[in-house]
């Protein structure tokens, strides 16, 4: 071993962990100076409680006092050296430490509290450092393990380096002066608009007026119970924001694959019978609909993603990279409980869940965009008689309270008519109708929104007409203004004279 190595190790303040065969990263200096100064100032915790863990130390000794000192704090007893000292006793580590003269000589290595944030800075580094190296070496070791399953094994690197990133995410605080500039801008940007939008419109007009559109940063989750049209909304309001405003939208299927989707929105655009979709018997008049209908589709900045069994953390990845490269400014998944956070480990599947919708929020946060989940809901509701009896609420939210917790707003979609209950409680005739009720908003309002629900087409639709937008025309004819080509880009057939069904 070189000379220089070997005197090193002499030193007792310098470790080397035989794990790894280096040095590990450490400051055994300023962590006696850190825990000296808050032994000699009462307002120093304060400073570096959310900077230093017991763990943050690397000296296990150092560790155990860190402990002692955090727990006085919190019970907000005096810290000095005797009380510390005491503590230590309490906690049956005193003599473990080093006894009170380990203690005592860690008070007399400081004389004020000076530059104490900037040493648990240094600590904190340090930590990081050594969780990286820790979990590096993991991941290669079992690497190269021949029966580790890599797929697995991206998982749970994946999952891990998330859990190292929000353990040590810290967020500073912010003077309120430039938040109230941005606040104003936001208002005088939405007074420009007539409809007093300040987010990404929906396409529905009622939904609108109660939520001013989408917002950035918001969790917005979309729940229902089975065969209520959920995907069929949400694939609705992705059509009208990437066709009609042309705002580019990531839509994430856990669900169905891409060409379902695809289909589905074709017989949403095109007004034609899923089952027709299927089976190609469409009349010359559907091939017609098609064909010039089709149009609105290509180009538009909808971007699928089918990845059975999704974990959050490939969604952060695929997310930012959606942001990045092609602009997106709205994330749906279709659904939330069809998606894991593997590589973490859980009690239950209601902490994973947890973890998951808290991390959905955290990326929203993260990329400033909206981000709309659908999620399902338990059984509670078939089990509840009458027309309040079959209204879905918050506590029928399936698998974790923390999915209504962590949600910017929370909307079902329920069709009393699906239950044959065919009148509201203010006479209006349900037949045809469905109710987004916004059952949580943080921003806003909550209430009910009435629109039709065409199941033949998977539409949703305002109920005053067919059109989500005037100016981008109807949805049976082409977009105003396109500069489409006449000739379909989708190779569909003319109609045949003969007016039989044309090949598709």
């Amino acid at each position: 071993m070189p000379d220089k190595l070997t005197s090193a190790h002499k030193n007792k303040d310098i470790k080397i962990d035989s794990t790894y065969g280096h040095l590990q990263p450490q400051a055994a200096e300023i962590e006696k100076i850190v825990l000296g100064a808050l032994m000699i100032d009462k307002d120093a915790f304060s400073m570096v409680s959310e900077l230093l863990v017991p763990e943050t130390f690397y000296e296990p000794r150092n560790q155990k006092i860190y402990d002692a000192i955090r727990t006085l704090n919190m019970r907000e007893n005096p810290v000095d050296v005797a009380t510390v000292i005491d503590q230590l006793q309490k906690n049956g580590v005193l003599e473990n430490v080093g006894g009170p003269a380990y203690v005592v000589e860690l008070s007399s290595h400081v004389a004020s509290s000076a530059h104490i944030e900037y040493h648990a800075h240094i600590l904190a580094q340090k930590y990081l450092a050594r969780q990286l190296i820790s979990f590096s070496s993991r991941i290669e070791t079992k690497a190269f393990d021949e029966t580790v399953d890599v797929d697995e094994l991206m998982q749970e690197a994946e999952g891990s380096l998330f859990e190292i990133s929000q353990k040590n995410m810290k967020q500073d605080y912010t003077q309120i002066d430039p938040v109230i500039q941005q606040a104003v801008e936001i208002l005088q940007n939405a007074s420009q608009n007539s409809g007093g939008l300040t987010g990404i419109p929906t396409g529905y007009t009622k939904l609108d007026e109660m939520t001013s559109g989408w917002q950035k940063s918001d969790l917005v989750i979309i729940a229902g119970r089975p065969a209520m049209g959920k995907t069929s909304f949400a694939l609705s309001i992705a059509k009208n924001i990437a066709v009609d405003y042309h705002e580019p939208i990531a839509f994430f299927s856990l669900e169905m694959n891409n060409v379902q989707l695809v289909n589905r929105l074709i017989s949403n655009t095109c007004e034609i019978a899923g089952n027709k979709i299927l089976n190609g018997q469409l009349t010359p008049d559907e091939w017609e609909r098609l064909d010039k209908n089709l149009r609105k589709l290509t180009g538009t900045p909808l971007y699928i993603d089918d990845t059975p069994g999704l974990s959050v953390f490939e969604l952060r990845t695929k997310a930012r990279r959606l942001v990045r490269e092609k602009g997106v400014k709205i994330i749906m998944i279709d659904y939330l409980q069809l998606m894991n956070a593997n590589g973490m480990k859980f009690g239950s599947r209601q902490e994973e869940v947890s973890t998951i919708s808290r991390s959905l929020k955290g990326l929203a946060k993260e990329l400033d965009i909206p981000i709309l989940a659908l999620s399902q809901l338990n059984r509670t509701v078939e089990n509840r008689e009458g027309l309040e009896g079959k209204r879905p609420q918050l506590s029928d939210l399936r698998e974790s309270g923390a999915i209504e917790q962590d949600a910017d707003m929370v909307l079902f979609v329920h069709r009393p008519e699906y239950y044959h209950i065919f009148t509201d409680e203010k006479g209006n005739d349900l037949h045809g109708m469905a109710q987004i009720i916004i059952a949580k908003h943080r921003k806003g309002a909550t209430g009910d929104v009435l629109l039709t629900f065409r199941g033949e087409f998977t539409r949703f639709q305002n109920p005053e007409d067919n059109s989500a937008i005037p100016m981008m025309g109807r949805l049976d004819g082409e977009i105003i203004g396109s500069k489409m080509n006449e000739e379909s880009p989708f190779g569909v057939p003319p109609i045949p004279l003969s007016g039989g069904n044309a090949p598709f």
